[in-house]
């Protein structure tokens, strides 16, 4: 009989085997009891593995060395996000090119990003966790490659494809590999910091690139980085699936073998994933329009000169600490409501960059709007893992992501497309009207947390 009591459902996945199963006491399991094993599949599995002494180890070090390693690959994505604004000139000048064709990469983008989001459910299902997101990074490196030599136009488009199915496939993986984290709450918000810091080192280096004649050479570093990711990622998961690196313990591990049920059909049955993934679509939208349209909008409109590509750091600098630093107020207001007053003040502000003529005053009020819209995404992040059953999580991540990320294209191309008819002005009031967008969503996000596994 087994005297001993699980008082726990909640235990870190980083514990050794003896802190794994603390709770139960050993000495008093004499036999097995089949009624006991047959309570819960989780009981009877943690009973197994103290019978067969295959209890697995997570230890904290290891999970601290897999952070780290999905903490490179977001810092490359922020990398790869903040590039586009203080290049674009640049590549305008070196393919004489308009505003409209030099939209078309931020289309290019979002199309490799949807079709990874797409594809990430089935491979995640077939070849794991560990090996869908080294193919991933493989894929960024890829496009890096392509660029470095600023080939044709066409050419330099199509490498984008490639780096937005990449980026997509490891974002999916490593979104859910952080939700298994012990303290994972915490953790987030540093993974999408990560992703701020290396959108705010970007420019420092491409606005340096943009007033040089080899400005391509810009993603020749890309390219080190990428090449440091992939074998990053392959020492430290082994091209392992989830399973194996977290192993079978009291925490429920996502599964990611496939089932008989359609998991597309799961996954879009839930009303949830549509309305976070059109809020994302937006959230996305701005972000990406403000860092690669801005230092255009403040050189035409406020008199700025080469130097306004430092602008862009200052949004996403903004963004990675607005991650850390207002996390105390998103506990104390509440997740759900604070987001309403991170886009009220947002909007606010922006107002404000449209209608000042002032470069300095812009400057500072869209580095406090990256500020304001740095906590959204994590929080957004956060409430999923909370929602969407854990069976369909890595997918759904996936799906949400990609669909969010066709924003990054769409509103920047309709900017580029405005701009090329009214002009570049025409930024303040689509960012302004998206933002409006985004408070009518987070409305239709329900109160209560129901998830069923």
């Amino acid at each position: 009989m087994v005297s001993g009591v699980l008082s726990k459902t909640h235990h870190y996945r980083g514990d050794s085997q003896i802190q794994a199963i603390e709770e139960i006491e050993l000495d008093t399991i004499t036999a097995k009891d089949e009624s006991v094993e047959q309570s819960t599949p989780q009981v009877s599995t943690i009973l197994r593995n103290v019978e067969n002494g295959t209890v697995p180890s997570f230890n904290g070090r290891y999970e601290t060395a897999g952070f780290a390693s999905i903490l490179f690959f977001i810092f490359l994505m922020g990398w790869n996000d903040g590039t586009q604004g203080p290049l674009l000139p640049a590549i305008q000048a070196h393919y004489h090119i308009g505003f409209t064709i030099v939209s078309i990469i931020f289309v290019c983008y979002c199309a490799g990003f949807l079709a990874g989001s797409f594809l990430n459910v089935y491979l995640t299902n077939t070849l794991g966790f560990g090996k869908v997101i080294v193919l991933g990074a493989a894929l960024q490196t890829i496009a890096y490659a392509l660029q470095g030599p600023a080939p044709p136009f066409p050419l330099f488009c199509a490498a984008y494809c490639f780096s937005g199915a990449g980026i997509s496939m490891q974002l999916a993986q490593a979104a859910v590999y952080v939700l298994h984290l012990r303290n994972s709450t915490l953790k987030m918000s540093i993974f999408h910091m990560t992703y701020g810091i290396g959108a705010l080192v970007s420019p420092l280096s491409s606005t340096q690139f943009a007033a040089m004649p080899r400005w391509n050479f810009h993603f020749l570093i890309s390219l080190g980085l990428g090449i440091i990711n992939v074998c990053s990622l392959i020492a430290m998961f082994k091209f392992k699936p989830m399973k194996d690196i977290f192993g079978d313990g009291p925490i429920h591990v996502i599964q990611e073998s496939g089932g008989s049920e359609n998991h597309y059909l799961r996954i879009f049955k839930l009303k949830i994933v549509h309305i976070f993934a059109v809020f994302l679509f937006a959230y996305v939208g701005v972000e990406v329009t403000i860092g690669g349209w801005i230092v255009t909008f403040v050189e035409q409109k406020r008199g700025g000169g080469r130097s306004s590509g430092y602008i862009t750091s200052g949004f996403f600098g903004g963004l990675a600490l607005g991650r850390i630093l207002f996390m105390w107020l998103n506990r104390k207001v509440g997740e759900r409501r604070v987001i309403w007053l991170y886009l009220i003040l947002a909007i606010g502000l922006e107002v404000t960059v449209w209608v000042t003529p002032s470069l300095i005053q812009n400057a500072v009020a869209v580095s406090i709007v990256g500020l304001l819209l740095g906590p959204i995404y994590p929080i957004v992040m956060n409430m999923m893992g909370r929602f969407i059953p854990h069976s369909v999580l890595s997918g759904a991540v996936g799906w949400i992501s990609g669909f969010g990320q066709a924003g990054s294209a769409v509103l920047p191309f309709i900017t580029g497309t405005m701009a090329s008819k009214v002009g570049v002005q025409s930024l303040q009031p689509l960012v302004i009207g998206t933002m409006g967008i985004m408070l009518g969503l987070w409305c239709t996000v329900p109160n209560d947390v129901r998830r069923d596994e």
